[in-house]
């Protein structure tokens, strides 16, 4: 079967070279393709693609429930990568959404939804929770090696239940959000809740560590990352103290500066319900944009002055990504909705996805 799957990607890899890179892919009207995992009403998981105006590129079922998902920088395959706690990722075709490889996580290893490739798509780094240790965090280390991943080691994440990493502009400093908290194999139930390490790391691409910062309240865990094209990183957290603390739950760390609440008005911080989802920055427009699912609101403000530019009702908003004008975001319940921000009054449009069972990530992949 490993075989069979080495030769249908290499097969793949080959006919890309040869017809042009990308030029299949593209296609004669194609718009940017929106990558994500989904389920059907049955409870079955899929790895979708669809452009933004509804058609449908793909549905790939799989075994795993997935979350988030990254693409090959040359040639047109994306790994879509295991929800915490889960042991499977799967390399898809974005053409015709064909399940090229399996990628099983070693024994004692469980995935945490997020990984990225190197710019010269011969590496991939998977967050991975070391379950011997259970929430010392590590980074899978594979290689792309005869047309299929195969594992090469692990470094350390320098903190605990890694969750999203990314790089950095230069294309080999690694971000990395730890969320700070322990969990068992097969678990997602919090261990340490009396005693999390929640932290965002910069790391090189050999582990070791640049940098590693805290924010002041212990338990809110650093979830999920947005990075801007000057190298600001945006964190979204989610709180797992009282319910009636009031928490930061977006942070901001500028080039040369130290990471930071990002300056939300308590007001909005209370609406979040303790928890977001999902961050994206628009660095034409200069707009950060971030999901909170549990309280069903979505929200937009300005990334240089945090002037508010939206907070808007949404029911279960899931994944937010940026396009040419905008954002799209999704929904685990209702329609899902394009925002035109070119303007001062903001404009919301529902689109023709399906509605509901989105998970909470996205990914656009620009034609």
């Amino acid at each position: 079967m490993l075989r069979r799957q080495a030769l249908t990607l290499g097969s793949l890899l080959r006919s890309t070279l040869s017809l042009g890179g990308w030029t299949l892919f593209k296609g004669k009207n194609a718009g940017p393709l929106l990558l994500s995992a989904r389920d059907d009403a049955d409870g079955r998981h899929y790895a979708v693609g669809y452009r933004l105006d509804g058609s449908q590129v793909f549905a790939t079922e799989v075994k795993q429930r997935c979350h988030d998902i990254i693409n090959h920088p040359q040639y047109p395959i994306a790994l879509f990568v295991a929800r915490r706690p889960g042991t499977e990722c799967y390399l898809v075709d974005l053409r015709d959404g064909r399940l090229l490889q399996t990628l099983a996580s070693p024994a004692d290893r469980h995935f945490y939804g997020h990984a990225v490739i190197h710019r010269s798509g011969d590496w991939l780094y998977t967050t991975e929770n070391d379950t011997r240790d259970p929430g010392r965090g590590l980074l899978g280390v594979y290689r792309f090696e005869q047309q299929r991943l195969t594992r090469q080691g692990e470094i350390p994440t320098h903190g605990v239940g890694p969750h999203q990493v990314s790089w950095l502009p230069d294309g080999e400093t690694l971000v990395v959000a730890n969320g700070g908290i322990r969990t068992e194999a097969e678990s997602r139930v919090e261990m340490n809740l009396d005693a999390m390490e929640p932290s965002l790391v910069l790391m090189a691409r050999d582990g070791s560590l640049l940098s590693k910062e805290c924010l002041s309240q212990t338990m809110n865990s650093v979830r999920h990352l947005a990075i801007a094209r000057d190298g600001t990183v945006l964190a979204c957290q989610q709180y797992m103290g009282p319910a009636e603390d009031t928490a930061e739950l977006l942070a901001i760390k500028r080039p040369g500066q130290a990471f930071t609440p990002f300056p939300v008005a308590a007001t909005q911080l209370r609406s979040m319900n303790h928890y977001t989802a999902s961050v994206a920055v628009h660095d034409e427009l200069r707009l950060v944009a971030l999901t909170a699912p549990r309280a069903n609101r979505f929200f937009i403000w300005d990334l240089d002055s945090a002037a508010v530019r939206l907070d808007a009702p949404m029911p279960d908003c899931a994944g937010v990504g940026a396009v040419k004008d905008g954002f799209v975001v999704t929904s685990g319940q209702g329609r899902c909705r394009y925002y035109d921000c070119r303007q001062a009054e903001l404009l919301a449009k529902p689109m023709d996805l399906p509605s509901g069972l989105w998970d909470n990530h996205l990914h656009l992949l620009q034609a």
